[in-house]
């Protein structure tokens, strides 16, 4: 099973959309908050050059934020890239 890695805030709704997307889907997840840390903050928005949250990993696959997220889920990706690990075809949702 891959890692999956949550950056996101508190009171991010996109954020918080993807912790129950994820929690509903019985994917356990590492949530990292970024509300009090600016560094790690910019480390996260450079690794996935992106400025906003949430920013999502499964494995080294990043995924995107929510949306993205979501997209992976509705086309039947997610829970084949959760369960194992492997990279999916390059899509739009990626």
């Amino acid at each position: 099973m891959s890692q999956v890695v949550l950056y996101g805030t508190r009171f991010c709704p996109f954020c918080t959309a993807a912790r129950r997307l994820l929690t509903a889907k019985g994917v356990n997840y590492q949530d990292i908050s970024l509300d009090n840390d600016p560094e790690l903050r910019a480390v996260v928005m450079k690794r996935s050059t992106r400025n906003t949250v949430p920013q999502i990993w499964i494995g080294d696959v990043h995924v995107g934020g929510y949306t993205d997220l979501r997209q992976l889920d509705i086309e039947g990706h997610m829970d084949k890239l959760v369960s194992t690990g492997v990279e999916l075809p390059e899509s739009d949702s990626i």
